[in-house]
């Protein structure tokens, strides 16, 4: 049911923008920066994008029903935007900038919760994973908003933010970045009580450059912190005491030797993890290390709030694999879709579990390009490659152009391998090799679509 958020006048007031009315003063319903999306009473932020100007379509948010558009002061006269407004009867709330004037906004309608849990979480992977594993013990407790899918960046966590109402009481946010400088902009906006960090990995190194870069850039999320708020951090990462280097709240470390109730942890393979916590079983369905590792980030959090062991167990055992992320799906052949994304770090990981469930037939590891390593591509593919050669894997079936740096590594090393940078050739090559009971996991970044493989795998029982 909508709502009204706020006031445009009392929005244009705070964030100290002009504004040129052409209504009594309207409350806006809802907030979006793609005119396909508004609705009755929403406002419109008109940003400049890669391919197209938010400005162009200032009229159609009007037509479907705007009440106002945030606009840009150096846009007015070119797209005629005080006319087309005077016309329609509504307002323009003019700033200097639309993205900073749409990050002001969020951040001065969040301040409106001010009994609002602020829950932050960014890392190199496992943001997604760990946001949801909160907010699925935490929800037993409170009620809870979260980021819709993965819209964590310098629009999405504003876009989110808007999603927040009054009977909330914990907001968990994931924060990402692709840009030097977009956690302390998007951490500004959040002001987070709760700010954790999963890990420091090389995704997105190609924007960085060095993993040292990488650290600088995450640890910005504990920029907004006070003395009384939490920076949760994993124990066992290298970088855990650079991550608290000059924090100014409180430090949680956190992972599997930092909680007097963790009495002992289980794997089930594919089944998940058995966790003993406070003398009670927990059966956790995530598969791996590294979703353990982001239920001990999860399970920080909550205790920092008070959640009980109860809900603990309650939430943990609620939690379903998210899509491409370690899915098992089984059927004549079982398939390990961990698709969504890769990283040096993440593909060791994916392989090295796979290696450790016990199977009867064979094991097929289909490895896509791991992107968006910039110079470091051709160290890290290789690297790969020499995983792969001491894997458990029967056959191996590389796909891309990244992966021929694989591919020159299990060259001589006995290992039967195939390589390619086209999915037809790809999905026929591993057709034809195919045994009932196999296990084939599928690992390579989002960019590769590797799970077009889906339906020939499982005969299109997803």
């Amino acid at each position: 049911m909508d709502c009204n958020l706020m006031g445009v006048g009392e929005l244009s007031h705070s964030i100290g923008a002009r504004r040129i009315a052409h209504s009594t003063d309207c409350n806006f319903r809802s907030v979006s920066i793609d005119s396909r999306n508004v609705k009755d009473g929403c406002l419109f932020f008109a940003l400049k994008g890669q391919n197209c100007d938010g400005h162009s379509f200032v009229k159609d948010a009007f037509e479907k029903g705007a009440c106002a558009a945030v606009v840009d002061s150096s846009k007015l006269k070119s797209f005629n935007l005080e006319d087309i407004a005077k016309k329609a009867g509504k307002d323009l709330i003019v700033v200097q900038d639309t993205l900073k004037g749409f990050q002001d906004s969020a951040m001065v309608y969040l301040e409106k919760f001010p009994e609002l849990v602020k829950i932050g979480i960014t890392g190199s992977s496992g943001k997604t994973t760990t946001k949801e594993i909160t907010a699925a013990i935490i929800s037993c407790e409170k009620n809870t908003v979260i980021n819709k899918g993965n819209l964590n960046s310098e629009t999405g966590l504003p876009l989110s933010v808007f999603e927040v109402r009054k009977d909330h009481k914990a907001g968990i946010f994931e924060l990402g970045m692709n840009r030097t400088g977009e956690i302390s902009e998007i951490a500004f906006v959040l002001k987070p009580n709760i700010a954790a960090v999963t890990n420091i990995g090389s995704a997105h190194i190609e924007y960085f450059g060095s993993k040292d870069k990488i650290l600088n850039e995450k640890k910005c999320i504990f920029n907004y912190l006070k003395n009384d708020d939490i920076a949760i951090i994993p124990a066992d990462d290298e970088y855990a005491s650079r991550l608290a280097e000059g924090v100014k709240a409180k430090i949680c470390y956190y992972g599997e030797k930092c909680f007097n109730e963790l009495e002992g942890t289980r794997s089930l393979g594919l089944q998940g993890t058995e966790i003993t916590w406070a003398g009670e079983k927990i059966h956790f369905a995530l598969p791996g290390k590294h979703n353990l590792h982001d239920a001990m980030a999860a399970i920080a959090i909550a205790k920092e709030i008070r959640v009980s062991n109860s809900s603990i167990k309650k939430g943990l055992e609620t939690v379903k694999p998210l899509f491409g992320r370690l899915e098992i799906l089984k059927g004549k052949i079982t398939v390990i879709r961990d698709c969504y994304n890769a990283s040096p770090e993440s593909m060791a990981k994916s392989i090295e579990f796979c290696d450790s469930v016990e199977w009867e037939k064979n094991k097929i590891y289909v490895i896509g390009d791991m992107l968006e390593l910039g110079d470091s591509s051709k160290a890290a593919h290789a690297e790969v490659g020499e995983i792969l050669v001491k894997s458990c894997a029967d056959k191996i079936f590389l796909f891309g152009n990244e992966t021929a740096f694989t591919a020159e590594k299990l060259a001589n090393s006995g290992k039967s391998f195939f390589h390619t940078d086209n999915i037809e050739q790809l999905s026929n090559a591993v057709e034809s090799c195919l045994q009932e009971n196999d296990l084939v996991l599928l690992k390579a970044s989002r960019g590769c679509a590797l799970e077009r493989l889906t339906d020939m795998l499982t005969g299109g029982n997803k």
